[in-house]
């Protein structure tokens, strides 16, 4: 009995060490394409659309810089240090 359970509890580790191994693989493949994408967009001179940003922009005027970063991350999803970077690119 001991055996049996000593052994199922060794598959669930090295099941969800493969689990966690292939997150963060896939996780770096996904900022890799992130990163090309965004290589792309600007060599040709594009930009991306962000929703509401004239509201963004003023936030940003009036020196409501935790604000407008809560709204651009409301506005796109994305994480507070892209937020950050993208309002400050705003300014």
């Amino acid at each position: 009995m001991d055996i049996a359970v000593l052994f199922l509890t060794s598959v669930v580790i090295l099941g969800i060490l493969t689990l966690q191994s292939n997150a963060s693989r896939a996780e770096r493949t996904i900022a890799r394409v992130e990163r090309k994408l965004d290589l792309v967009l600007q060599h040709l001179d594009l930009h991306e659309e962000i929703p509401g940003k004239d509201g963004i922009v003023a936030l940003v005027r009036e020196g409501k810089t935790v604000q407008a970063v809560k709204a651009y991350r409301e506005a796109t999803g994305a994480g507070l240090l892209e937020a950050k970077q993208a309002v400050d690119r705003l300014t």
